[in-house]
């Protein structure tokens, strides 16, 4: 069993292996709100791609979640934030969600054998399925239009890491360069974090009160996996 790192979905290709588990990474913000809204009790998460399919449902009455570069599209019911979907918002809903990056990841990589949601918040879900079902894992960080992003990567560091000492191949070189990167920042990864374009991105809407949140591991218990087109917690 072999992890590789595909750090930006324009690479996928290069990475795809439709026997693999992908865990799509979008840790600014899109994974780890998906994870907040079912954990919170939506009933699933439709990802679409574009703002005009996200249309489409919003005007058949589905709850909408878009965003575009950090900030909450005018017709949506919610933006990228997880501090959106709360119960009394989500609770027995589906709800249709694009962004600018991470649902871009799950459009790409849908047809791998399975694709499920990593986030800090919900790492030990991700790796005890990964150690469940013995298959090769592609980690695709969402990036930032197509462009490499460190947070994302810092998350593919720290699942590195963790499956490393499962017996997992860790031998490629963006995983190893992906574990490099969260040895440097897992001691303190809010100050690290502090350097990046998409902290800057979160500072200037007035958005840094979610990091800590998105930084935090192991808030939540429970797995988001596609299934027939629907984001659903894991049975």
């Amino acid at each position: 069993m072999k992890v590789e790192v595909c750090l930006s979905p324009a690479l996928y290709s290069f990475y795809e292996n439709r026997d693999a588990i992908v865990v799509v990474v979008d840790i600014f913000r899109a994974s780890t709100s998906i994870c907040a809204a079912l954990v919170n009790g939506a009933k699933g998460i439709i990802p679409v791609a574009s703002i005009e399919e996200a249309k489409v449902y919003k005007a058949q009455g589905f709850l909408v979640g878009a965003e575009r570069n950090v900030a909450k599209c005018d017709f949506a019911d919610f933006g990228n934030s997880p501090f959106d979907y709360t119960p009394d918002h989500v609770k027995d809903h589906d709800i249709v969600l694009t962004t600018t990056n991470g649902t871009q990841a799950i459009n790409v990589s849908k047809d791998a054998h399975s694709l499920v949601i990593g986030s800090f918040i919900n790492l030990a879900s991700v790796v005890d399925y990964c150690k469940s079902e013995q298959r090769d894992v592609v980690i695709l960080c969402s990036g930032w239009n197509n462009r490499f992003s460190i947070e994302d990567t810092l998350f593919a560091g720290a699942l590195v890491e963790l499956l490393s000492d499962l017996d997992f191949d860790i031998t490629t070189d963006s995983s190893f360069a992906a574990l490099s990167l969260w040895e440097q920042a897992k001691s303190e990864p809010f100050l690290f974090i502090a350097k990046t374009e998409h902290y800057q991105r979160l500072k200037k809407h007035n958005l840094l009160d979610q990091i800590n949140f998105c930084l935090s591991i192991d808030m939540v218990r429970g797995l988001p996996i596609l299934k027939n087109g629907k984001i659903v917690l894991k049975e």
